[in-house]
């Protein structure tokens, strides 16, 4: 039988310290944050919807692609049935399927998804759909309350809370694009949470949840809202983003100082030419292999993000001036972007 040790009364009392009582305001303080995120979780989860995804099998050469599926979490944005999600809970679907917070399952169509924004909207045609309210992502603040819902691995509407952590991160999409403006909150996600709503305490939705790193905790990531408003708008209108394309092959590469101090430049690195594509507006303004573009329009280029983020639907079809070095002579070349996929491009 085993000898079992009992502490006395007189002993416990001596060496174990009592847990103080919760200050009243220490109560009120705790009520006020739980309060603060019902009041999310009762306003928001009625628009946050399950996505169940199905792929095909298909032929690949001298096989077959299994048939998948997956799921993901979206939010209704308007009455008539848009929803916004991520790009890659939707992306190469053959079959979508959405189901309510309410329990009724319907299928979706996909309108349009952007890989270089990690955004996506689809459209089921139900009564009675309870859209989120937008809030503006430039008035949100590090530390303040932050609400993610979502179905992460099916478990639908499952609430978590946490605070925004950071503000105007940049994060690199799947298509290999720099994602500006981009959200970090230490709100727990887990797959499946993927294109559900980041919300404030106000109700507002202020992102899309993205992405999380891994194996690190607490680490999250949201496309911000007003972001993904500009690209939801113009996926319902256009099924597509409209971005620039000059078609070159490029890397990023550090200038000889004597060149920055020569050219009194306010970069010290650019992006080298290695290749034009044939017919691109590149290759028609004359960039020649090894020539470095060091500024668009005025504005200064240090790599391929500051060209790509200078390279927006607005500068399709209109002249732009691109500053090159050629050797140690800086150079002034007229180049007119045309539109990504309009040569071929991905």
């Amino acid at each position: 039988m085993p000898h079992l040790a009992f502490v006395s009364n007189s002993e416990s009392e001596s060496t174990v310290n009592p847990v103080p009582p919760i200050s009243t305001t220490d109560a009120l303080l705790f009520d006020a944050y739980s309060q603060a995120v019902i009041n999310v979780a009762e306003t928001v989860s009625p628009s946050v919807v399950n996505i169940e995804v199905y792929h095909a099998r298909r032929r690949q050469g001298n096989r077959f692609t299994p048939e998948g599926r997956g799921n993901g979490s979206g939010f209704v944005i308007t009455p008539d049935g848009y929803i916004l999600t991520n790009s890659h809970v939707v992306h190469g679907a053959d079959r979508i399927e959405v189901t309510l917070a309410d329990g009724r399952k319907t299928s979706a169509d996909l309108m349009g998804d952007d890989p270089d924004t990690d955004l996506a909207v689809i459209r089921i045609h139900l009564p009675n759909l309870v859209p989120a309210k937008l809030g503006d992502s430039q008035t949100i603040r590090v530390g303040q309350l932050a609400v993610a819902i979502g179905n992460p691995y099916g478990f639908q509407a499952t609430v978590t809370a946490g605070v925004v952590s950071a503000l105007g991160r940049s994060l690199r999409s799947r298509s290999g694009r720099l994602i500006n403006d981009v959200i970090q909150t230490d709100a727990a996600l887990n797959p499946g949470n993927s294109g559900g709503p980041l919300v404030a305490s106000t109700g507002d939705v202020i992102g899309v949840n993205t992405a999380i790193i891994l194996p690190a905790q607490g680490i999250c990531f949201a496309t911000a809202i007003n972001t993904a408003k500009y690209v939801a708008a113009a996926l319902i209108k256009d099924g597509k983003i409209r971005r620039g394309y000059i078609g070159v092959g490029g890397q990023n590469v550090t200038l000889q100082r004597r060149i920055v101090r020569h050219h009194d430049l306010t970069v010290e690195s650019g992006v080298m030419v290695l290749s034009t594509e044939p017919n691109s507006p590149a290759e028609r303004s004359g960039l020649l292999r090894g020539d470095v573009m060091i500024g668009f329009n005025g504005e200064p280029i240090s790599g391929i993000d500051d060209l790509h983020r200078r390279l927006t639907g607005e500068q399709i079809g209109v002249k732009a001036s691109l500053t090159v070095l050629r050797g140690s002579e800086k150079l002034e070349v007229d180049i007119i972007p045309i539109e990504s996929g309009a040569n071929g491009d991905d």
